[in-house]
């Protein structure tokens, strides 16, 4: 099983952004020593809880910062922008760190209606023309427009060899379609929560068709949530912070930060907010080493996948490389 992050940088109780940005900083430094092969950021917008939502400046400073381990976007939400300047973006990280870029695709708004409204300001967008973003995205990557494209022949500089990775993002089976007919890489959100993702992946993989310019055959991934301590009861304390984050989303009472566990702790949920607490953990892997192992080994066959990343939202910065330090030391034994 190959192992990767994904790092949503959440803004910690008691402190900052900036603090938020160097934290995950050494995280990427800290996961590429233990062996994980991915490190990508998401984006969404108008969040106080989380640091950035500039995924492609983000993946800059972690790839200056890092020397050998993938960096990338989980992903960049394509219909807000044009496919031309996302690959000229891209194109320069791919040239300042060649091999090591990954480009992630997502076709959500990546937050509220409002920053939706914001971004598109003066634009028509048309979500159902996605598919042909990803279309020219990749013309431009690859430099491969075909004939007859309005854009035939546009560089979108610099000229260079190599492309960044292309993967589909979703946690629908829309996003499998899209990506098994383009011939793209796949990457389902299991920690979503929703249901199907096995059978988006499935069909992922029976429908696939390689596309001349990127894949031969089909590779799928998931992301997972996993939160990984010496003993199960420092696991599930230090996992009560991002239960509680989880739970404003939920329910409309959304947190301007990640809390600290003794503020966790200390909430006084409802039986409602447990009842909803107890859902989230069904789609989460929290436990001792030898626990997580089994169970994300178990979440591997169920997806037929070998690679995924995990996402771990825990407050205290030395407990989260603490907790990847342990998974990966369990996955080398």
């Amino acid at each position: 099983m190959k192992l990767g992050v994904l790092d949503q940088v959440y803004v910690a109780e008691g402190r900052t952004a900036s603090d938020a940005l160097s934290e995950s900083t050494r995280l990427a430094q800290a996961a590429e020593k233990l062996g994980y092969s991915r490190f990508w950021v998401s984006e969404h917008h108008g969040m106080p809880a989380l640091a950035f939502s500039s995924p492609e400046v983000l993946i800059a400073h972690l790839a200056a910062a890092t020397s050998r381990i993938r960096v990338g976007s989980g992903g960049i939400m394509l219909p807000h922008y044009s496919a031309y300047k996302v690959a000229e973006n891209f194109r320069l990280l791919e040239a300042l760190h060649p091999g090591r870029i990954d480009l992630g695709l997502g076709r959500a708004p990546g937050g509220m209606p409002l920053s939706t409204r914001a971004l598109q300001q003066d634009k028509r967008v048309d979500v159902d023309r996605y598919p042909q973003q990803v279309l020219d995205l990749i013309g431009y990557l690859h430099e491969a427009m075909p004939a007859g494209h309005p854009f035939e022949g546009l560089l979108a500089s610099p000229s260079i060899p190599t492309a960044p990775e292309i993967w589909l993002l979703g946690s629908s089976g829309d996003s499998a379609r899209f990506a098994a007919i383009l011939g793209t890489s796949y990457a389902f959100a299991e920690f979503f929560g929703t249901p199907g993702g096995e059978e988006a992946v499935r069909y992922y993989r029976e429908h696939f068709e390689p596309n001349a310019a990127l894949e031969e055959r089909p590779r799928a991934m998931i992301a997972t949530l996993a939160i990984c301590a010496e003993t199960e009861e420092e696991a599930n304390r230090l996992a009560t912070s991002g239960d509680l984050l989880f739970l404003g989303i939920r329910t409309g009472r959304e947190r301007k930060n990640l809390p600290s566990v003794d503020t966790a702790m200390d909430y006084p949920y409802t039986e409602m907010d447990l009842m909803l607490i107890r859902q989230l953990r069904q789609r989460r892997v929290i436990g001792t080493p030898a626990q997580v192992k089994e169970q994300l080994l178990r979440l591997g066959e169920e997806y037929q996948v070998d690679e995924m990343l995990i996402n771990s939202p825990i407050h205290d910065p030395e407990a989260r490389i603490r907790s990847y330090e342990l998974i990966a030391e369990a996955f080398r034994t």
